[in-house]
């Protein structure tokens, strides 16, 4: 149990830490809408092509968006089952705590 109640907290660690930036939050709300091209992202925010990238790149680790190749542009689109799963784990360990 030791183990997977580390892998949990580890899971969720990185989960919060990626959506506890503001601009990640942002990049988020804009995919809700549609799946989008870099550029079309950076149209939703006041940051540098290098940084968008960064926060995407967090976001893909955290697995909260995922992104294919269409010709030369990279879409990006959010990742709703790790969405469901966090939110299980969420109510799984309060369910466990009564």
């Amino acid at each position: 149990m030791g183990r997977l109640h580390y892998s949990f907290f580890m899971s969720l660690s990185q989960t919060f830490a990626a959506l506890s930036d503001p601009n990640r939050q942002k990049i988020l709300d804009a995919l809700k809408k549609r799946e989008m091209p870099v550029s079309e992202i950076a149209s939703y925010l006041n940051i540098t092509l290098p940084t968008l990238s960064h926060h995407l790149d967090i976001l893909k680790r955290a697995g909260l968006v995922s992104s294919r190749r269409d010709g030369q542009r990279i879409i990006y689109n959010l990742n709703l089952s790790v969405f469901e799963d966090v939110s299980e784990k969420i109510i799984k360990f309060f369910n466990l705590k009564k």
